[in-house]
């Protein structure tokens, strides 16, 4: 931990001295909010949000809050260790093809509906939102979105080719949290609730039937996240299984060391896939007492949770294990965090010394449009690494050989 601030209701503990002042009037006023138990955190990578900021987590008794897990309901990482130890370029770059023809990207949808086995729950279970985008979702489940959501192909310092997805609930998600977010706001200036319309942090008291839908909506938006990576997991090893296999047969015979490591075996082997979300709320025990943790942008750190923390573009991720720091509710970091909005990167950033930084990587800054994910636009993954150093230790350390982003 850098430092605490104690000059408001509630004490500010800080993972970072980088944080711009926008962020910073935002953790303030959650730290004045009535309901907090003990203290709100920012983590490493702490920048503004909408209401909270990314990076920011709190404990909360008797309310939730839709703004304090944001928008993109069960946004999280996953990630697969392989079994191959090496891959030339060639295969890559047809590896990274396929991917794009199989898993849409930004706002693309697949063109028909998938399999409705893949959804969570029946959702008959459902009156709300997630009854009323059912079928739309039925074409979003295993998409990749935009922002920063990507997949990258890494070598880790364990000597294997990682696999790695960053994404989210799709616009499922997005409705479900503006839906109850405006339900939430309507309610507060009924009630003429003490907490400013301007801090966007409005509240359903936990025991509301509202609030027991959100939670309940959320709840299926988290999960549809995770079975949204798991699909699109899946369908990437069996691209990367198809082209080896490809590989195989044409490198048979040869002494070159890495198309030699393909025909040692024909068949991709994995280890069971890493997930962690960072946008959710649950129930919790804390000092004592049952709360419910909000965490916008930060992931759980309990003592052997194995996490994953992913750099920008071009830059380092990392595997990490929890060490249950309850200082940060068992929180970390849910990567660098941004330094620059996006249309300051496009403003400010030099495109070539951008792509500079990756070379020897399949990137997508292609242009200045893309310079919003350049690495320039975000915090120093290693600075931030050691600033969470009480929070994780890092298990593998990944290099990044080619990404896709939406």
């Amino acid at each position: 931990m850098k430092k605490v601030l104690t000059s408001q209701k509630f004490p500010i503990k800080l993972w970072t001295d980088d944080i711009e002042s926008g962020a910073y009037d935002q953790l303030k006023n959650m730290a004045n909010l009535p309901f907090i138990h003990k203290w709100v955190c920012a983590m490493p990578d702490c920048h503004q949000g909408y209401g909270m900021p990314i990076g920011g987590v709190m404990a909360i008794k008797g309310v939730v809050i839709p703004n304090a897990v944001g928008v993109d309901i069960g946004c999280g990482m996953c990630a697969v260790k392989t079994s191959l130890t090496e891959i030339d370029t060639d295969t890559l770059k047809k590896i990274m093809g396929e991917i794009r023809e199989a898993i849409p990207v930004g706002f693309k949808h697949h063109e028909k509906a998938q399999d409705e086995e893949l959804m969570p729950e029946d959702k008959r279970e459902f009156e709300g939102i997630i009854d009323r985008e059912y079928q739309s979702a039925l074409t979003q489940i295993g998409t990749l979105g935009g922002g920063n959501h990507f997949i990258e192909i890494q070598k880790g310092n364990d000597g294997h080719i990682w696999i790695m997805i960053h994404s989210g609930s799709r616009n499922l998600g997005y409705k479900v949290a503006n839906h109850y977010n405006e339900v939430a706001k309507k309610l507060n200036e009924k009630w003429k609730s003490s907490v400013p319309k301007f801090w966007k942090l409005a509240f359903l008291p936990i025991d509301s039937d509202e609030a027991k839908a959100y939670l309940k909506e959320m709840n299926y938006c988290v999960e549809f996240a995770l079975i949204n990576r798991e699909l699109m997991m899946d369908r990437v090893k069996d691209i990367f299984a198809k082209q080896l296999t490809k590989s195989n047969t044409r490198f048979e015979g040869t002494t070159d060391s890495i198309k030699l490591s393909f025909s040692k075996s024909k068949t991709l082997e994995t280890e069971p896939m890493i997930n962690i979300a960072h946008n959710y709320a649950a129930w919790e025990n804390h000092f004592g007492k049952n709360v419910l943790v909000h965490r916008k942008g930060a992931t759980l750190a309990r003592k052997g949770t194995i996490g994953i923390i992913p750099g920008s573009q071009g830059t380092k991720s990392y595997i990490v294990e929890g060490l249950g720091n309850p200082d940060s509710f068992m929180s970390c970091s849910h990567g660098a965090g941004r330094k620059m909005g996006r249309k300051q990167a496009k403003r400010e950033l030099d495109l070539k010394a951008e792509q500079d930084k990756m070379k020897g990587i399949l990137h997508s800054v292609r242009s200045v449009s893309e310079l919003d994910e350049a690495p320039g636009a975000y915090k120093d993954i290693s600075t931030v690494m050691e600033n969470q150093k009480d929070l994780v230790k890092v298990l593998v350390e990944l290099s990044p050989l080619a990404v896709i982003k939406g």
